[in-house]
């Protein structure tokens, strides 16, 4: 298979502009990919565009990856209902230094490589452009008509909000990126999320008119959830790629509790594994789907990728620990069991309050387990919250000292898949 070939089985294309398969069979093509740098971690919905220029990369292209630092600082209105906040360029700098940082661990950037990869910050160009250059050099190629022409546009001109003209003006800036790209790297594509298609295309005509150059693009789709839930949200919120927002034992967990529909779909997405490997293991799967192959290849994978097979390992001997032995008694985990629980919450409580005996729910708010004494009374009273391993049903249960695991800690567990460590100090 070609590369479009094998990016179409894996799901990986949506829409593809002509002739941008004929491009890419004929020469080493240099292509380029967009990261918002909203925050100083890039997440899980990041992982296509990242896995895009892996397999770019692998057969044969050139990636660069393009941090926004200009753009960053107006917003894109694509897929948004309503103005977003702008960062200042101090937060902004940061964030693009930990973008940058995270993408140079998925590429390869030896400069031996013919198609070695690059970053690039569009901040760079950018900084030295004035606003009347700009309009003169790009504004006037693009008409109003055909800006006003696309859906992310037109969706906040008929939404309440409207839109400001400087989100209204982040498509003529991408478009510049692209053109600039062609201009001086000799980029001739980009490739992005389904969304960015109008923003994208506006490059292409970019290029056309300026330099009566030819450019491609093609996108791939949004990824979703067979539940309807929002793909790479938790109970905790964002799932992030940075181990000290999202822990790997975490990270591991998002993948391992995939749905069946889910985990068959995503095992093609987010892993390099080979076509006949993936069809051996839906087969297998469907053999037998309380042994859960799917979910488990996947969450190895994946895991390995972002975060290397050591934390990957680590991940798996605590969910073990924490979900092998469920009927076996808390008070079986060892000091070492419970410390070496990488990516379970860990907080510190006062033993003199717990001494003096504390109701579950005023714990369960003070250690921030939840947000508030409301919430925990309403969890408790719903028999979702255990403490050591053992289920809480009365609101005036008491925390006391002969709870204590090892005269030191309390294992406290919300819902199915959430465990906390509360240490006594």
């Amino acid at each position: 298979m070609n590369l479009i070939e094998e990016l179409r089985w894996r799901g990986m294309i949506q829409d593809i502009m002509p002739g941008t398969e004929e491009q890419l069979n004929k020469e080493m093509t240099t292509g380029y990919i967009g990261f918002d740098p909203t925050a100083d971690s890039l997440h899980i919905g990041s992982l296509v565009p990242i896995l895009l220029l892996v397999h770019f990369q692998k057969a044969g292209h050139k990636p660069i990856a393009l941090v926004g630092g200009a753009t960053g600082m107006v917003g894109d209105p694509s897929g948004k209902s309503e103005e977003r906040n702008l960062l200042s360029e101090e937060t902004l700098q940061k964030n693009v230094a930990g973008v940058k940082a995270q993408l140079e661990k998925f590429l390869d950037f030896n400069p031996t490589l013919p198609n070695a990869a690059e970053m690039a910050n569009n901040y760079d160009w950018f900084k030295t452009i004035s606003f009347i250059d700009f309009l003169r050099d790009a504004g006037k190629h693009i008409t109003v008509n055909y800006m006003m022409a696309k859906d992310s546009v037109k969706k906040r001109i008929e939404g309440e909000t409207g839109i400001s003209y400087t989100e209204f003006a982040y498509q003529l800036m991408q478009g510049y990126d692209f053109y600039w790209l062609y201009n001086y790297k000799n980029c001739k594509l980009q490739m992005g999320g389904s969304d960015q298609w109008g923003n994208m295309t506006t490059g292409t005509e970019l290029i056309r008119r300026k330099c009566g150059g030819e450019a491609f693009v093609f996108t791939n789709p949004l990824i979703t959830k067979a539940d309807g839930g929002k793909f790479g949200k938790t109970e905790s919120g964002n799932v992030w790629l940075d181990a000290n927002r999202t822990t790997p034992y975490q990270f591991y967990q998002f993948w391992l509790n995939a749905s069946d529909t889910d985990a068959e779909k995503w095992i093609k997405i987010f892993t390099f594994l080979s076509r006949d490997a993936i069809e051996m293991l839906i087969h297998e799967h469907k053999m037998d789907p309380s042994a859960r192959v799917l979910q488990k290849t996947l969450a190895q994978e994946i895991t390995c990728f972002v975060h290397g097979k050591e934390e990957f390992e680590m991940a798996v001997e605590t969910t073990q620990k924490l979900f092998a032995n469920q009927n076996a008694p808390a008070e079986s985990l060892s000091i070492d069991d419970l410390e070496g629980m990488e990516g379970v919450v860990k907080s510190d409580y006062s033993k003199e309050k717990i001494s003096a005996g504390i109701d579950v729910v005023s714990f369960l708010a003070e250690t921030e387990i939840l947000s508030s004494k409301g919430e925990a009374r309403k969890l408790v009273q719903a028999g979702g919250i255990s403490i050591n391993r053992k289920k809480v049903n009365a609101v005036d249960f008491k925390i006391e000292s002969s709870l204590l695991l090892h005269d030191t800690y309390i294992l406290v567990q919300k819902g199915k898949k959430n465990y906390y460590l509360v240490k006594a100090v």
